[in-house]
């Protein structure tokens, strides 16, 4: 997130701290955060008062580019799966709640500001040098920076799945992670509609690893916006199979049985750790939701064609009525 911050303080959180720090600095003097939060010297960076290693200046605008990155890439990814790539025939399941989507969105804004705060500190550590992103390819290489992808992208679908799976204890599911399995029949939009502490605690591996293991920044701002645009990518109730890729990657395929079964298929881009963990269920046709549909629809013509025919019935008879009434009448 350094790598964002710097250019937001450029081309933006300069001119914009610049122009309300006198106003900040003149009310915080009257406070008894004034000591703790504003420069000994009075200015800083650009003349102002709150320089950009300045805590508080770094902790407000770190939350206003996460949330404001957050919820961008949200809605982009989202709505471009929602509009091109999911089939709106879905929302014709019998298990597809009234106004889903709606609550899809409503609950993932509701999530978001709270797990911002929460992922903060990884955040703030990493601006302030405590994480071991580094700048330069040279520092380890072009053939580690390659073979980092690959490595994050194990040890967190590793830890993800344990995590995952964890959460599925009852005495964990009920209080964190059911309501993210309200969606039965998930939308795009559902890949963040989940509890707070849910979304925090499936995020840990992404920030813990580059505490751990040198990653190069720009590498690791990619694999944040492929993380939120898998996650959107996985929630969008296809049924993909007999894929070359089937039994190595963890796609929509597999997670949308997991939404449908519950306990199967926990981990986040590969199949691996369900295989070894004995929770792994290979995508087949039969288990395509899609045949759900057809089936409600054909209950639906059976019920308008049995209508049809129940009316059909009563105005014949409600006809021979009136005729035998009018034969009766004659003379």
């Amino acid at each position: 997130m350094d790598v964002v911050l710097e250019i937001a303080d450029e081309y933006l959180l300069d001119n914009i701290w610049n122009a309300t720090a006198n106003a900040a600095a003149s009310w915080l003097q009257n406070t008894v955060l004034g000591a703790a939060i504003l420069s000994p010297k009075g200015v800083g960076l650009g003349g102002t008062a709150f320089p950009r290693d300045n805590l508080f200046r770094q902790i407000v605008s770190l939350y206003s580019i996460t949330y404001a990155g957050i919820f961008l890439l949200y809605f982009l990814f989202a709505t471009a799966s929602y509009y091109l790539i999911f089939n709106h025939e879905m929302m014709k399941h019998p298990r597809f709640l009234k106004n889903q989507v709606r609550r899809e969105i409503k609950s993932s804004l509701n999530a978001f500001w709270v797990l911002d705060w929460l992922t903060l500190p990884w955040f703030l550590g990493e601006v302030r040098g405590y994480s071991k992103l580094y700048h330069n390819i040279g520092d380890y290489g072009i053939v580690y920076a390659v073979l980092s992808v690959p490595f994050f992208l194990v040890f967190t679908d590793v830890c993800i799945y344990w995590i995952h799976r964890l959460e599925h204890h009852p005495r964990l599911y009920k209080h964190i992670h059911k309501p993210h399995h309200r969606w039965i029949i998930p939308t795009p939009f559902a890949s963040h509609a989940f509890h707070p502490l849910d979304g925090y605690a499936q995020s840990l591996p992404y920030h813990i690893f580059v505490y751990i293991f040198p990653l190069h920044r720009w590498i690791y701002m990619g694999l944040f916006v492929f993380v939120n645009l898998w996650s959107i990518l996985i929630h969008d109730s296809d049924m993909i199979c007999n894929t070359p890729l089937e039994n190595i990657i963890n796609g929509p395929s597999h997670h949308t049985l997991h939404h449908i079964h519950f306990n199967v298929n926990y981990g986040q881009y590969f199949v691996w750790s369900d295989r070894l963990g004995g929770s792994y269920r290979a995508p087949k046709m039969e288990d395509d939701p899609m045949h759900d549909v057809v089936a409600e629809k054909q209950k639906l013509q059976q019920k308008q064609q049995a209508a049809v025919a129940t009316a059909a019935a009563a105005a014949a008879a409600a006809a021979g009525a009136a005729a035998a009434a009018l034969f009766e009448k004659r003379p």
